[in-house]
């Protein structure tokens, strides 16, 4: 990819400070998003806005970083519609870069391809970081794509990430964030169950967080979302019923290939006992919220 330029459809709490972490690094940035604060942060660092994404249309590369791909299906729909009519310049490129399934996400690079006659092809780039990675630039980045999408795209890829792979084909990527979620999601389960613990046995959940964090408990997980879970702060900074869909991918992609996953099925029930008890808009960290609720509805019952 020889020109700095790219579109971007989604500027959210991860969205926008990927976008502007692109105008930063010399990027030229043409923007979609449905609300106009994050639009106007990004035409105050250099870049533009379109009233619809059918406006991306011509661009070399078009980023999508909205909540699932249900939602990046209907915003690319006339999009699509329009390459049908006219099909785009050879070696368009679409980046999915939220967390979505690796299936489903195969079978949408099947239909751009049809629709774009060849010319488009997708590629999924989900991140980890959190808004801190995206706002410091420090992402890791999961790449499914060829080699050579891979290496065109790489500059793109490194403007808003310190760390990032190509982890085989379309889908690879989504896969592996799977498996990045798993591991955020267990984990974070893990503080909370013990958070909760330590509470009611008496005991102060910041020092006991303190002492974890400098054995072989320590974590980035711990690190980033243990504040927060010791201050019962669940101001969001990413809803945590997304962990749930996480969660559910990594089930279906385990079913397909036979393999057992008996963490990412528990944690998908305790998540969505979350969901079901209202907290899913709220920070990851609530999860320890849901606990104590199951602990408070247990103690009920065994009086």
């Amino acid at each position: 990819m020889t020109a700095k330029t790219a579109g971007f459809v989604g500027l959210g709490f991860m969205g926008l400070p990927m976008a502007c972490n692109l105008l930063r690094n010399g990027w030229n940035v043409q923007a979609w998003n449905r609300s106009d604060a994050a639009l106007l942060e990004v035409e105050r660092l250099g870049g533009s806005r379109t009233t619809a994404v059918v406006g991306l249309r011509d661009q070399p590369v078009i980023i999508f970083m909205l909540p699932d791909l249900s939602y990046i299906e209907d915003a690319a729909r006339p999009l699509l519609e329009d390459w049908r009519a006219r099909p785009p310049a050879p070696g368009t490129a679409i980046v999915v870069m939220s967390s979505v399934s690796p299936t489903d996400v195969k079978a949408f690079g099947d239909r751009v391809a049809s629709a774009s006659g060849g010319n488009v092809s997708v590629v999924d780039a989900p991140v980890s970081g959190g808004t801190k990675g995206a706002q410091d630039g420090s992402l890791a980045i999961m790449v499914g794509s060829s080699e050579q999408e891979f290496t065109a795209l790489l500059p793109l890829f490194e403007a808003m990430g310190s760390t990032v792979r190509l982890m085989g084909p379309l889908g690879s990527g989504s896969l592996a964030k799977a498996c990045n979620q798993l591991i955020v999601g267990s984990t974070t389960a893990a503080l909370a169950e013990a958070a909760e613990l330590a509470e009611r046995s008496g005991m102060d959940v910041r020092a006991l967080y303190d002492v974890l964090s400098g054995g072989l408990a320590g974590s980035r997980v711990l690190e980033i979302v243990g504040p927060r879970m010791a201050a019962k702060d669940y101001a969001p900074t990413g809803p945590a019923k997304f962990m749930l869909k996480d969660l559910n991918f990594v089930v279906h992609s385990a079913e397909a290939v036979g393999s057992a996953v008996p963490l990412a099925t528990a944690g998908a029930e305790l998540y969505g006992e979350l969901v079901r008890q209202g907290l899913g808009d709220h920070d990851l960290a609530v999860v320890r919220e849901a606990i104590s609720n199951l602990s408070t509805a247990n103690t009920a019952v065994a009086n």
